[in-house]
């Protein structure tokens, strides 16, 4: 089947930013004394995915809501001005394969995340000029899923696939009624998907064949 659509998740796709957020999160608990606990790379990982409360949860349960929502923001916010200084760490030959996959079908990015961080990952690799557009619960408030959906009616898709990492990701392309493609280099381990890669290189031959 010809896809007009790629839509990529973020983390565990097309890049990793996990020392950057993890040198963030120590950076704002450097100037809170209410933050007694470390946040550790693993925790870091297993939140990579999830919606802005439920990370919440993870990193500063043992806090009141209003101070863990507060020092959450302000990690999330010191990340992406991290990223737009420094950048994350795009996966193998991301510049080329994105410019390929860009010459069979239009792309796109929706992630659970705050709102300025898919436009960090866009300017610090000079890949903007290749997304069509994207989408974020951080200036959504909608489920990824919703937001897949709402990516393919605002650009009239007619067969998108979406990229991801998570079984977060999958429940996702479910919800919208597309395939979904399995990037087994990132964070998560998904057991059913429509087609698995195990570098990004990989999705060029989905839309070869």
């Amino acid at each position: 089947m010809k896809y007009d659509g790629i839509i990529f998740d973020l983390d565990g796709t097309l890049w990793s930013t996990i020392e950057s957020c993890v040198k963030s999160i120590a950076e704002v608990k450097s100037k809170h004394k209410e933050i007694t606990r470390e946040i550790t790379e693993k925790e870091v990982i297993s939140s990579m995915g999830l919606p802005f409360d439920e990370i919440v949860q993870i990193y500063y349960s043992y806090l009141e809501k209003d101070k863990a929502e507060k020092f959450a923001k302000e990690a999330f916010e010191k990340n992406i001005e991290n990223l737009m200084q420094n950048g994350g760490t795009l996966y193998d030959n991301m510049t080329n394969i994105i410019k390929e996959l860009s010459k069979y079908s239009s792309l796109y990015i929706v992630s659970n995340c705050i709102e300025g961080y898919i436009e960090s990952f866009l300017r610090s690799s000079n890949l903007s000029k290749y997304f069509k557009d994207y989408e974020s619960n951080g200036r959504t408030g909608l489920s990824k899923g919703e937001n897949i959906k709402l990516i393919i009616e605002r650009n009239n898709i007619k067969n998108a696939i979406y990229v991801g990492d998570t079984i977060s990701d999958k429940i996702a392309a479910d919800y919208a009624k597309i395939p979904f493609v399995f990037a087994s280099y990132g964070f998560g381990n998904v057991e059913q998907y429509d087609y698995k890669i195990d570098s990004i290189s990989e999705i060029t031959k989905i839309m070869k064949n």
